[in-house]
Formats: C-alpha cells, sequence, structure tokens
C-alpha cells in the first residue's frame, strides 16, 4: 500500500509527516532521505512481512518449551534421613545427597524434638552428622527441613534411642599400629562383644585402640578428640559386661588407675554384702543398738502408769448411776433445763462449800412444788442414799473455791446434784 505524506516539521530525530486528512504522524527522520526538508511529500510503502512472523512466532514457541523441560518438569527433592550409628551418649545421623533440581539452595536445618538443633554447614558436601551430649537410654525425633528457591522441603521424622550402658553394639573401633597377635586378638573381642571395627577413622568412629601413638590415622583420631585407648579397655568392657571409662586405659595411663565400672564385677560385689554385713563387724552405732537392754513385759509402760486423780475428773455421778433417779422423776416433774458449760468445767465443791447451793436447790424444789405434785417422802429418801453412796465411792477432791458462776450452776443442774435434801 502507498501512502502520500507531506512534511510539516523536521527535527534531528523524529519528522512530523501530515496526512491528506491532516493527522499528524512522527516518523523517523534517520528513515527519510537526506535532502527532505518542510513542505516535501514523500511516498511510503506499507506491507505485512509474513516470512519474518512465522519465524518469529517458531522462536517464541522454542523458547517456551525449553522454560517448561528446564524449570517446570522437575522439583527439588526432600531430603532422606537415616541413622548411621548409635552410642550411649551420641547419635550418627546421615541422609542421601541434596536434589536440588533447578531451584538454589537457601539452608538445610536439623531439627530434634521438633526444635531446631542448628543449620548444617556446606549442606552440599557434608552428608552426615554427629550429635554428641545426649542422654543414656532415652528416645529422640529428627528431622531435616531443606529450603530453597522452588520452596521448601521437609523429612520424615526419624525416631532414634541412645543405647543401655550394657549395650556395647554401639561401639565403633579403628585399630591403629597394634602387633599382630594383639590384632587377632582385638578382632575376636571385638566380635563377641557385638562391636564394629573398621579400618578408616570416620565420623562414626568411637574409640581408636592401638599401643603407639603415631601414624596418619592416629593423628586424624587425635584431631577429631577421639579417644586413644589401649588393647586392654575392650577387654575390660568384656569383662564387665558394659562400657568402662577410659581414663585407665591412654596409652600414657598407670593400670593402677583402672576400676571396676558398674557392671558384672559391681553386680557380685552387691550381692555379697549382705552376707559381709551379716558376719562382719559391727559399726558403734549398730553395736549400741545390739546392746542395749530390751524392755521387759512387766516393766509398765505409759499408759500403765497409775494417775492421780484431778478435781472434777470423777466427782460427777456415772450415767448409769443418774438414770434409774432420772427415769423416776420424769414421771411426776417436767425434764430440767440442759446443763450448762461451767458445769463440765469447774469441780464440784465440798460440802462446806455448797451449802448454799443447797439452800437454793431447796428454794427452786419449791418453786416447782407450786407448779407440779411434789415427790413422796420414799422417793427423797431413795435418792438422798443413793448420792451418799456415789459421794463415798468418789474420791474427794481438793478444796477449792467455787466462782458465782459455779455456784448458780450447781444450784440449777437438775435433782441428781443434791447433796442433802431436807424432810
Amino acid at each position: 500500500m502507498l501512502v502520500s505524506l507531506t512534511v510539516g516539521k523536521l527535527d534531528a530525530g523524529v519528522a512530523v509527516l501530515l496526512t491528506e486528512d491532516n493527522r499528524l504522524i512522527e516518523f523517523p527522520s534517520v528513515l527519510l532521505p537526506k535532502n527532505i526538508s518542510s513542505g516535501s511529500i514523500v511516498d511510503i510503502t506499507v506491507s505485512r512481512n509474513q516470512a519474518a512472523e512465522a519465524t518469529s512466532v517458531s522462536a517464541f514457541q522454542s523458547l517456551q518449551k525449553r522454560i517448561l523441560h528446564t524449570y517446570g518438569v522437575h522439583t527439588p527433592s526432600a531430603p532422606v534421613l537415616r541413622l548411621r550409628n548409635a552410642t550411649q551418649t551420641s547419635l550418627v545421623l546421615e541422609w542421601d545427597p541434596i536434589n536440588l533440581a533447578t531451584a538454589s539452595l537457601k539452608s538445610l536445618s536439623l531439627y530434634r524434638n521438633d526444635s531446631k538443633a542448628g543449620s548444617i554447614p556446606r549442606p552440599l558436601e557434608m552428608l552426615s552428622t554427629k550429635i554428641s551430649g545426649l542422654a543414656i537410654d532415652t528416645e529422640y525425633t529428627f528431622h531435616l527441613v531443606l529450603r530453597t528457591s522452588a520452596g521448601t522441603f521437609s523429612s520424615e521424622k526419624l525416631v532414634c534411642r541412645t543405647h543401655k550402658m550394657t549395650d556395647l553394639s554401639g561401639i565403633t573401633i579403628t585399630p591403629g599400629i597394634l602387633p599382630p597377635a594383639l590384632r587377632t586378638n582385638l578382632e575376636e573381642v571385638v566380635d563377641r562383644i557385638g562391636a564394629k571395627l573398621i579400618d578408616a577413622v570416620r565420623i562414626d568412629t568411637t574409640h581408636f585402640v592401638c599401643t603407639e601413638g603415631r601414624g596418619p590415622a592416629w593423628e586424624k583420631a587425635v584431631e577429631m578428640n577421639i579417644p586413644v585407648v589401649r588393647p586392654e579397655w575392650v577387654e575390660g568392657c568384656e569383662r564387665e559386661g558394659t562400657i568402662v571409662g577410659v581414663r585407665g586405659y591412654y596409652l600414657n595411663a598407670d593400670p593402677k588407675s583402672r576400676q571396676l565400672g558398674p557392671g558384672i564385677g559391681a553386680h557380685q560385689n552387691r550381692q555379697h554384702a549382705p552376707q559381709n554385713n551379716s558376719t562382719g563387724p559391727l559399726s558403734p552405732g549398730r553395736a549400741d543398738r545390739r546392746n542395749s537392754t530390751p524392755r521387759s513385759p512387766e516393766q509398765p509402760t505409759q499408759k500403765e502408769l497409775p494417775t492421780t486423780p484431778q478435781p472434777g475428773s470423777e466427782s460427777r455421778p456415772s450415767h448409769s448411776a443418774k438414770s434409774d433417779q432420772e427415769d423416776e422423776k420424769e414421771e411426776d416433774r417436767a425434764p430440767p433445763p440442759p446443763p450448762e458449760k461451767d458445769e463440765k468445767e469447774n469441780p464440784k465443791p465440798t460440802e462446806d462449800s455448797s451449802k448454799p447451793a443447797d439452800d437454793e436447790d431447796s428454794t427452786t424444789e419449791t418453786g416447782d412444788e407450786n407448779d407440779t405434785e411434789a415427790p413422796s417422802n420414799k422417793e427423797l429418801g431413795n435418792k438422798t442414799n443413793s448420792q451418799s453412796l456415789q459421794k463415798q465411792k468418789s474420791p474427794s477432791p481438793q478444796p477449792k473455791s467455787p466462782s458465782p458462776s459455779g455456784q448458780k450452776a450447781n444450784g440449777t443442774a437438775g435433782e441428781g446434784e443434791l447433796s442433802e435434801v431436807p424432810l
């Protein structure tokens, strides 16, 4: 298609072209002829390049497919955590190489009992780690968390348990410089106790056994802080049936410092302990207790000692002695008022101090006769005899001046409290 345009304004970079219907079109000045100026008319031919368009579409589709197969098919894999070795106080964990696919690594963290234990340094190079300082015969849970640019991926939880002191299967020994006879004996003992023997010093090596401290293997063990002991240490573990301390089995240690561990030897000592205690000499404390004279059954105890009667403790008549008298009087008289608290606490006064109470009792009986029928002389005589017998049986209390409240209480307590009744 041919289009005629008029040059309206011409600048160094852009030219303004006018159409026949006076529309403005900005056009690059570089594409116009060199001798063009304002007012010039130029013809521009416009056509579609289909071949170039098809090539561009094909290149774009190829790029999309390459991006899809590179970044959209493969994704990072979750780490796989395993237990390599377990001892009484440590665990050695290992995992497969990290598969990041096309993503970039951010971090790799280890979690213990759902709490972050730390980050793994150089996760693309390190494939194992050792956790020390654990409790004996205790269960732990571990898992790895991988963070990448494509997302976060967690491993399955691994449940591990540290060994008991009598479980020697976690011992991993690397032998050093040893005589042939000791090397053969060491292999036999290791096989009997169920331990492992490896040739190289690794992260799961628990002890380095040798008789001479030299060589590259010994230097690596010292660098990794692995205990370097003599072959007698393995024999001591077999003899005791448990892990024994390594302090007495170092290369430069004194053999006299080797002690029995808490294994079979200690168990045998505990079995002989009761026999020794039964036949051995007694301690001063036990000798005093055995020599002390046992108390004879004839000696009275504290409960068997006779007690001195206290004032007012037995002066009150018993319930059985008063029951017959009260039953006879309940038929003729109204029930007496309840006794006051002072009657139980204050002792009963003697005959001299009870005279005012007798006068009050006689006055009270006189008032009662006005309302109810007076008791007969026979009943009064029986009552007087029973009260005198009770006084003879009860021990005489020490004389004590009664308080005014006590006199009033004794005077109005009831008929069973009267000492003399006027006939």
